[in-house]
């Protein structure tokens, strides 16, 4: 495998920018220099907006903040996301040192927390410039990255005083109510209407696989790899991103939302087209094979996995269309939600073959 390129951001769009002069008086002595921070800023996310502090003197943190205009504090909880991480910290080795969290929204307008940075390499839509992989090392990248869910999955939530988080009993079927209520809500006239979806899997749910911590959001561009060590080794994770969704709750729902992103080879033009991670490179585990994988590892059965399938996909097309629904009603102009839309056409295409195929 050849060495990746460490992950670099891009200028700051003009409906992003913030205080930087407040931000590092904020900050005061906890940034490592005395000089305000050149500030860019990472386009991978597409609900929180995540951002590189580089600091003349040397020394980077990264800076986590709402969507511009967001009015729901619950949905993008600054507290509670700095919050998971400072206490899993200490439990996972897979959690960036928090520095900060301000409260204050008269700073930038918004809460927000810093973080320290951690370079590496993080795989999107395709491998970065120079990199290689070949077939064996791609299967060993996916195990090593479904091993790391399943320790998420095996930290005690009270250990790591993190069972306040948890609702208790009946996620799955909270999760499918209350993504359904906010697919409608989000709806808009070029999509379809996800009715049968969503009568289906109220229909099918299986009871809690367990209570168990869960990222929410686990994919490969979530996570850090160092850019030295071969990706199938267990040390070339550094680290895991984006927290904003964890909770206590059922880990094969986790699992099934992971998959949801997971294109193969075989899915289509569609799906390439959408694809978001080079899961479909040789040697790339397919998500039979990674359910499979993940269930004999964590000692959990894969027996009514479609629900998983088919939950993971409606709850992606849901994400999908909450950001459109922003696009569509001019709440931001960034051009990469313009066609958000059809990706939940093939969304719902996906799901109703998943359901058709479940037999049941």
């Amino acid at each position: 495998m050849a060495a990746g390129r460490v992950d670099e951001p891009r200028p700051v769009r003009d409906e992003d920018a913030f205080d930087v002069a407040a931000v590092h008086g904020w900050l005061g002595e906890r940034a490592p220099g005395e000089e305000p921070p050149q500030v860019r800023q990472f386009s991978g996310g597409a609900s929180n907006l995540t951002y590189l502090l580089r600091y003349p003197a040397g020394g980077e943190l990264i800076l986590r903040r709402p969507p511009t205009g967001t009015k729901a504090r619950s949905a993008h909880d600054m507290r509670r996301e700095h919050l998971i991480q400072s206490r899993l910290a200490p439990v996972f080795p897979y959690v960036p040192r928090m520095v900060g969290l301000c409260t204050d929204e008269a700073v930038i307008g918004s809460e927000f927390y810093v973080m320290e940075r951690l370079p590496g390499v993080i795989l999107r839509r395709e491998l970065p410039a120079g990199t290689t992989l070949d077939p064996g090392q791609a299967s060993g990248l996916c195990r090593n990255v479904l091993d790391r869910l399943v320790d998420l999955h095996g930290v005690d939530p009270r250990a790591a005083g993190l069972a306040e988080i948890g609702r208790g009993d009946g996620y799955v079927r909270r999760q499918v109510s209350g993504w359904s209520d906010r697919y409608r809500r989000a709806r808009t006239r070029n999509v379809p209407s996800f009715r049968r979806v969503m009568d289906w899997l109220d229909a099918n749910q299986p009871p809690d696989a367990g209570a168990r911590l869960i990222h929410n959001d686990y994919r490969l561009d979530n996570i850090v790899l160092d850019p030295e060590l071969p990706w199938d080794r267990r040390e070339a994770v550094r680290g895991i991103l984006d927290w904003e969704m964890a909770t206590i709750g059922d880990p094969l729902m986790d699992l099934g939302g992971a998959l949801a992103y997971w294109a193969e080879a075989g899915d289509g033009p569609v799906a390439t087209r959408l694809r978001t991670q080079p899961t479909h490179l040789p040697g790339m585990l397919t998500r039979r094979e990674a359910v499979a994988y993940y269930c004999e590892k964590a000692g959990l059965p894969a027996d009514n996995w479609a629900f998983y399938e088919v939950f993971g996909l409606f709850r992606l097309a849901v994400i999908i269309q909450q950001i459109y629904f922003r696009y569509h009603h001019r709440q931001t102009r960034n051009p990469r939600f313009k066609n958000y839309w059809i990706a939940c056409h093939w969304l719902h295409h996906r799901a109703r073959r998943a359901i058709r195929g479940s037999g049941i």
